[in-house]
């Protein structure tokens, strides 16, 4: 079993929104295939409360999450580096891959308009699984 489990880190500012529902959607649609992360460069003090209903509308419980800082070492740990449109700078290392998904920020926002922030994270999501050869179907 030497086979390398890709890794992702999810980052955005407040690692509250995006980056929580991303790795929740990747653990839950991945499994333990796929080694997962998020932080953010100034995390909030808790996942934003509408994210928490939005996930477990869907099955998936991210109530217990908490935001972290993100580091150095979440970065070099990582093959694939995704920013979630929020202008935040990763550290840059050769040899990883970088993403930036363009996403409304959920901050503020009720139930209703984090939805739709979602369901468009699920798509990157499975696109993103496909893409690491991570999906079930091998």
């Amino acid at each position: 079993m030497s086979e390398h489990k890709p890794s992702v880190l999810f980052v955005c500012v407040h690692n509250a929104g995006r980056s929580q529902m991303a790795a929740a959607w990747l653990t839950h649609l991945a499994g333990d295939r796929v080694e997962v992360r998020s932080a953010g460069s100034a995390p909030a003090g808790s996942v934003n409360p509408a994210v928490v209903e939005a996930m477990r509308e869907v099955g998936i419980d991210i109530a217990s999450e908490t935001p972290k800082v993100l580091t150095v070492d979440a970065v070099q740990a990582s093959d694939v580096c995704i920013t979630m449109g929020c202008g935040d700078v990763c550290p840059v290392f050769p040899g990883k891959k970088y993403l930036d998904w363009k996403l409304e920020d959920p901050a503020g926002q009720g139930v209703d308009a984090v939805r739709p922030i979602r369901d468009q994270i699920k798509v990157l999501i499975e696109d993103l699984i496909a893409e690491l050869g991570a999906d079930s179907h091998g």
